[in-house]
């Protein structure tokens, strides 16, 4: 494993420091929108410092090089997080560097602490050290609170929608599963009759039931497997994600969402980092079915699609999702 003052400058070795990969698709270009990614989680975001494309150069000492001039460098910027934090970088990691952090492809990292350089006031030690994403068991003598309990779960979130990881307290690994989001949202562009609804679920289950939602307005979809758990696939009233709040809409911002769930036979295995096999199997299917049911659904009735963390994703990553994760995958109705 690489050494954290590796991949960020001295004074930020004992800040949470989330590593985010770029992918083959770029090229060798910036890595992945972080500033997007945190408006989607932070009202206030923006650059208190920003990044610069080459910092100033600098005259080489020695006799050598007298009056040599050493190549420029980027200087990183500082995003503000909120009220209180911020993020600093990008910090560029060559193939070699991200590869010792187990990862296929260079990567960006940035160190996240407090906006005044203060610690957090932490609270007392975890209960439960069985969460889905370590966190509790990172933070085994005192649980971050309030605002940097927020920040931790958004690069958690970050890490496992780029399949990066996070160094809690710049020592502590978390890697948490991509396949893990199986979730989704659709934010419509118009309101899907409970008919309609019901057809695109059939469509990927055959054997889809319709149902009211049970004490409130609005229709739900329910496909039952007999291994797999349940999909269940309900229209109801919502609240914009912020991940959407500047999109234009033409006809206005939707007043309703579709959510797509899936309801293992387990649900406690929903709360553990380290599932069963079979767990991840029927996982892995659901995660392919409601990708496939919200591919069908944003083509009838357009809008945007959002993740369990609230993040737009693209068509792209719906495909990848829908996907088979092993050959012959399929779901059992």
């Amino acid at each position: 494993m690489a050494r954290v003052p590796a991949l960020v400058p001295a004074e930020h070795t004992s800040d949470h420091v989330v590593v985010v990969p770029r992918t083959a698709g770029d090229g060798g270009g910036p890595g992945h929108d972080l500033p997007g990614l945190a408006a989607a989680w932070f009202a206030d975001v923006g650059w208190l410092t920003p990044p610069s494309a080459a910092g100033p150069s600098r005259t080489g000492g020695g006799a050598r090089f007298h009056g040599v001039r050493a190549a420029a460098r980027p200087s990183a910027g500082v995003l503000r997080l909120g009220e209180e934090h911020r993020a600093t970088g990008p910090f560029p990691l060559d193939a070699d560097a991200a590869a010792a952090l187990g990862c296929a492809h260079p990567a960006e990292a940035w160190a996240l602490g407090r906006a005044d350089g203060a610690l957090d006031v932490r609270g007392g030690r975890p209960t439960v050290h069985d969460d889905r994403d370590g966190i509790a068991r990172a933070f085994a003598a005192a649980l971050p609170v309030g605002e940097e309990l927020r920040v931790v779960g958004w690069a958690v979130a970050v890490a496992r929608r780029t399949s990066g990881l996070l160094l809690a307290d710049g020592r502590q690994v978390l890697r948490p599963d991509p396949g893990a989001a199986v979730d989704l949202s659709v934010w419509p562009a118009r309101p899907v009759p409970a008919g309609e609804l019901l057809e695109v679920v059939r469509a990927v289950v055959a054997t889809s039931t319709l149902e009211a939602v049970p004490g409130g307005p609005g229709h739900r979809v329910l496909a039952r497997t007999p291994y797999d758990g349940d999909l269940l696939v309900a229209q109801e009233t919502g609240r914009l994600p912020r991940a959407l709040a500047a999109r234009s809409w033409p006809d206005g911002a939707p007043a309703t969402v579709v959510r797509l769930a899936w309801r293992p036979q387990d649900p406690y295995e929903l709360r553990v980092s380290d599932p069963s096999g079979l767990h991840v199997i029927a996982r892995d299917r659901a995660r392919a079915l409601l990708a496939r049911a919200a591919t069908l659904l944003h083509g009838r009735a357009a809008g945007a699609v959002v993740d369990d963390a609230g993040f737009e994703i693209t068509a792209q990553e719906l495909e990848l999702r829908r996907a088979a994760p092993t050959p012959g995958s399929r779901a059992w109705v």
